[in-house]
């Protein structure tokens, strides 16, 4: 899968029940807080996702370019790089163990002698409130962009689950047998694991995907060529991992396969052209503004609706919005997703259609 997208946890614990079969909360939370097989981390176009723990250093050393365009960032509004640098080097020694953004920005202002400051900020998709800081130069800035800068350097991951405010923790003092990557060997390794999850695809698709420049998405392409196949999609090119060819020249399904998908599903993230996952008419009804991706009804592989649920007394209630007329086969995939779905919400399920 490349990770699961989770900027909202409750929605990557969903993309996990929609693909391993009998999942429950308390596993997902369990690999978390504490076999820690799973992590969470940003890397791909700047999210946060949940990773195997062993690959982590491959998405997130993969996914350098990131860092480097916050830094860039730090240098166009003139704030300095020596003052930064000290900062989140404080911020990597204090966590040693899981802290809170607000312990975190205690530490540092103890450590560095910076005075912390409140101030009114913006906190993404439109929020604004007053949030706490450091002093950079002439500015304020948020210890939760500090510590995210962190995050996307890899000298950082956080913990989330059982309703506790997320921390952060050094990779290193989290996760089992830690192995770290150079960049170069992280970025091909990326490549060929994108390559796994999404082939077909080409050097397009994955600049989109991990928020690659183009030029550097072709010369990755270029790096492994030894590695891939061409083949013919429609009328276009594109390329999959050699030796995985045979594997899908012999796949065959059996319909109609049905899948409910939560928000920001890293199914719908993987190909800048999107034909092949859903009908130009009803884009804008799957990928919103904002970055939004709605939850969808997957059927064999293309979304035929969106869907949503809503807690009430008598159970979930799940409302599905087809984008047309839907067999009574696919109507008894969606039944059964949604009993599965009230299975793992530890609530009866009911299927309406709007």
């Amino acid at each position: 899968m490349c990770g699961v997208q989770a900027q909202i946890p409750s929605a990557g614990a969903l993309a996990l029940r929609a693909r391993i079969r009998g999942l429950r909360p308390g596993d997902v939370e369990r690999a978390l807080l504490v076999d820690r097989t799973l992590v969470a981390a940003w890397c791909m176009r700047g999210t946060r996702h949940f990773l195997a723990s062993g690959d982590f250093a491959v998405f997130v050393r993969g996914c350098d370019h990131i860092a480097e365009r916050w830094t860039r960032w730090f240098v166009r509004h003139r704030l300095p790089a020596d003052a930064i640098e000290r900062i989140v080097g404080s911020i990597t020694r204090a966590m040693d163990r899981p802290r809170r953004r607000d312990e975190l920005l205690d530490a540092v202002s103890e450590d560095l002698g910076i005075r912390k400051q409140a101030k009114r900020m913006s906190r993404g998709w439109g929020n604004v409130a007053h949030t706490e800081g450091v002093e950079v130069g002439t500015r304020v800035l948020p210890i939760g962009g500090l510590v995210q800068f962190a995050c996307v350097r890899g000298l950082a991951c956080c913990v989330v689950g059982d309703g506790r405010e997320t921390t952060f923790v050094r990779p290193d003092a989290w996760i089992p047998g830690w192995r770290d990557l150079p960049v170069a060997d992280a970025r091909r390794e990326l490549v060929r694991r994108y390559l796994r999850g999404y082939g077909p695809a080409t050097p397009e698709d994955l600049a989109m995907w991990a928020s690659f420049g183009l030029t550097d998405a072709r010369a990755l392409w270029a790096e492994i060529a030894e590695d891939l196949s061409e083949v013919r999609v429609d009328d276009s090119r594109a390329w999959v991992l050699r030796e995985d060819l045979p594997a899908l020249r012999a796949a065959r399904i059996d319909g109609p396969v049905v899948r409910l998908l939560p928000y920001f599903d890293t199914y719908l993230s993987g190909h800048k052209e999107r034909r092949h996952l859903v009908d130009p008419r009803h884009r804008v009804r799957v990928y919103r503004p904002a970055g939004w991706i709605a939850p969808t009804v997957l059927v064999d592989g293309r979304v035929a609706g969106t869907w949503s649920h809503e807690k009430r007394r008598e159970g979930i209630e799940v409302l599905i919005e087809a984008f047309g007329k839907l067999s009574a086969g696919i109507k008894d995939g969606i039944a059964a997703e949604a009993e599965d779905l009230g299975r793992f919400l530890e609530a009866p399920a009911h299927v309406t259609y709007g």
